[in-house]
């Protein structure tokens, strides 16, 4: 989708009241062969409006963006290697995610991933995602992620982008909520564009028409 990142940003200002603490966004740029070739990560402590300036919403172009607000925690302000979106490179290549929700695994997953070594950058629960992901035998990365989120327990709400593929999981018992919009006309050369929320206030502000919502234990992408 064209300025992909100009409509997560009004997604996320509709989602302000999820969280003020800090606020993520990730965009990925394409070349002429239609390959993801750059993606670019900003955040930052404060409101949407103070964490995004204009030239940063220049500099994130793209057709396709991901963005997430924090809410505050206890303790004090969070560090920001804690803020999502996270964006890592591993063997298949790049890959952003953005999570809503807790896992109640989280301690023994952290604990088997310490245990074998694995380097984390932060206490968020989102990024053993990304460990799941990148410990997976799964020879695709769709089966990647789909064997991740079967090892996954909890109430969760998960948004990924791949140099690929964009896709949105919801856990089994849908606890976390998540539903899809579509941006009539706004997609690239005319076509339709889609995007995925925790609610339909952010829809709303990004002009776009509610579908549905994502099923519960369902994978789209």
């Amino acid at each position: 989708m064209e300025q992909a990142a100009d409509t997560t940003y009004y997604g996320m200002v509709g989602l302000q009241h999820r969280g003020q603490e800090g606020a993520g966004l990730v965009s990925v740029a394409h070349n002429k062969a239609g390959v993801a070739c750059d993606f670019k990560l900003h955040r930052g402590h404060g409101l949407v409006t103070d964490v995004f300036k204009a030239e940063d919403m220049k500099d994130l172009g793209g057709i396709h963006a991901i963005g997430h607000t924090r809410y505050s925690t206890a303790g004090g302000k969070s560090q920001i290697e804690g803020f999502q979106p996270f964006c890592v490179k591993y063997r298949m290549g790049n890959i952003a995610l953005a999570h809503n929700g807790n896992l109640s695994n989280a301690p023994e997953l952290r604990s088997f991933f310490e245990n074998q070594g694995v380097l984390t950058q932060s206490t968020v629960d989102s990024e053993l995602f990304l460990h799941l992901i990148s410990h997976s035998k799964r020879q695709s990365q769709v089966d990647q992620i789909f064997d991740a989120m079967t090892q996954a327990e909890g109430a969760f709400s998960v948004i990924i982008i791949t140099e690929k593929f964009m896709c949105a999981v919801r856990d089994p018992n849908g606890f976390r909520p998540l539903c899809i919009g579509r941006l009539k006309g706004r997609g690239l050369n005319g076509t339709d564009g889609y995007c995925v929320a925790s609610e339909t206030c952010a829809l709303d502000l990004c002009k776009a028409e509610y579908v549905r919502d994502v099923l519960p234990g369902l994978m789209c992408c």
